[in-house]
């Protein structure tokens, strides 16, 4: 059902994203529709546009992990919690001004060895920075109408869902896009708004804003410098003179996807790197989020804390208690946070989602990730599980552009008459393992899931005070 609503949606409103995205220029509709449709035809699942996606790491557009699971059979959803990113942007300012250096030393080689370097000559180096991309606007509006398709159950006219965003423009952009997808799937019935813009300079429980927090450039920089090296000679030795270095091949590889988000079609840049090397690119991206805000960052997963206490409080249907990065000024207001919603939709950026995962428990691996090899622990052996050691920290399974968390409430009456909760991943099952009783379809209480969850309702045992010393 789903190809059948996104292609509706690209009738109605692919003219308004130019709208929603503050951007000019053509709308490619059916471009649009394969980087979005890929993961949902079986025909695409092993082409190489797939393949190569799924390597861009956290500059990964969204694709479904998994496919969506109802809940269990007796299982009725009542409150609906989304976590989502932004959609797909241009680079920030840093990363930008890297690749246009590494490309001006291409550019001013005199004579390429390799005919497949001649479209460089050509090249025009006119990507925008930080802002949303037309198809970062589609991915929200398609994500609206996708949670309005799943859940429309629990909306009525006196129950519609309840928007916050944090405060950048691409968070904002992509809040007000998933709104007007959901109030199209509906036919205009049900017109959420965003309600709450959470300042991105003051308490924020969807922005990192822990100062004291580490960087993951120690664990980059090595990994970086192990699997670009052979890169450096190939792209050196075919073009003379570019004295091309491990970190201008790391961007040019970010180019590919950063060009290929923009103009919706597979940037040329792509096909300068093989599959190995893409591999190489994602583990990367793998170990920054990993160093950056997850389990090796020792001030990581606090930032998450806040958030996770808003969730139990609506989980619980009482007032947040918190004493992290919360607005407590915000968050005691029914006005602006509400405890009586069926559905809340909450929009924010991949590191502030990774200290989330990390602060809540999931995808915890059974070492540190190594930044000198990205095998996956059950090749490692060292007396662990095999069967319970394959790596789940993969940044384009956690944080793609558009990547989402939800966490289902619901009443299963054949369980007990408390209420339950799973929570999914880019629709991928979580399987709570720190959550008592936990069924083998996810399904555990809410009661026990906030038991698990002593670290959040701690304030981070002391981790938070850290972030200010």
């Amino acid at each position: 059902m789903l190809p059948n609503i996104l292609y509706v949606l690209s009738l109605t409103i692919l003219p308004i994203f130019r709208v929603f995205s503050g951007l000019g220029g053509s709308v490619y509709a059916n471009n649009q529709l394969t980087l979005q449709l890929e993961d949902e035809t079986p025909e695409r699942r092993t082409s190489q546009t797939h393949i190569l996606q799924r390597n861009w790491g956290a500059y990964s557009p969204y694709h479904p992990v998994a496919e969506y699971v109802p809940p269990p059979e007796g299982c009725e959803i009542t409150q609906v919690n989304i976590l989502q990113r932004h959609g797909a942007r241009y680079p920030t300012a840093g990363p930008a001004a890297a690749i246009a250096l590494a490309v001006t030393k291409l550019q001013n080689v005199s004579t390429f060895k390799d005919p497949n370097l001649e479209f460089i000559r050509n090249f025009t180096w006119n990507l925008g920075t930080s802002d949303l991309v037309l198809f970062g606007a589609a991915q929200s509006l398609v994500a609206g109408a996708e949670t309005y398709h799943r859940y429309n159950g629990l909306v009525s006219s006196d129950n519609i869902p309840f928007v916050r965003a944090s405060g950048s423009e691409r968070v904002i952009m992509s809040a007000t896009n998933w709104t007007y997808g959901f109030s199209a799937a509906s036919g205009m019935r049900f017109n959420p708004i965003l309600s709450v813009i959470l300042n991105e300079s003051a308490n924020n429980t969807l922005h990192n804003s822990c100062p004291s927090i580490g960087s993951s450039d120690t664990q980059t920089d090595i990994w970086i410098g192990i699997y670009t090296e052979p890169i450096v000679q190939r792209l050196n030795d075919a073009a003379p003179g570019a004295k091309l270095t491990v970190n201008d091949v790391y961007y040019l590889m970010a180019l590919c996807a950063f060009e290929s988000v923009a103009i919706d079609v597979i940037s040329d840049w792509c096909g300068l790197f093989d599959e190995d090397e893409w591999k190489g690119f994602e583990y990367e991206m793998d170990l920054d989020k990993y160093y950056g805000t997850g389990y090796g960052q020792l001030l990581g997963p606090v930032e998450g804390v806040g958030y996770i206490n808003e969730l139990i409080a609506r989980l619980t249907s009482r007032p947040v208690n918190d004493t992290t990065q919360t607005n407590s000024t915000l968050d005691h207001s029914p006005t602006t946070f509400p405890l009586n919603r069926t559905i809340y939709a909450d929009f924010s950026h991949d590191d502030q989602l990774v200290a989330i995962y990390s602060a809540m428990g999931l995808f915890k691996q059974p070492m540190a990730l190594d930044p000198t090899s990205p095998l996956d622990f059950e090749l490692l052996g060292n007396g662990l599980d095999r069967e319970n050691t394959k790596r789940t920290w993969i940044a384009s399974h956690l944080v793609p552009f558009s990547g989402r968390m939800v966490v289902e409430k619901m009443q299963c009456r054949q369980l007990s008459s408390e209420d339950y909760m799973r929570i999914l991943v880019n629709d991928a099952v979580q399987p709570l393992e720190f959550c008592s009783g936990v069924t083998p379809e996810g399904v555990c209480s809410v009661s026990a899931f906030v038991e698990s969850q002593g670290y959040a309702t701690s304030g981070g045992n002391g981790d938070w005070q850290k972030c200010f010393e």
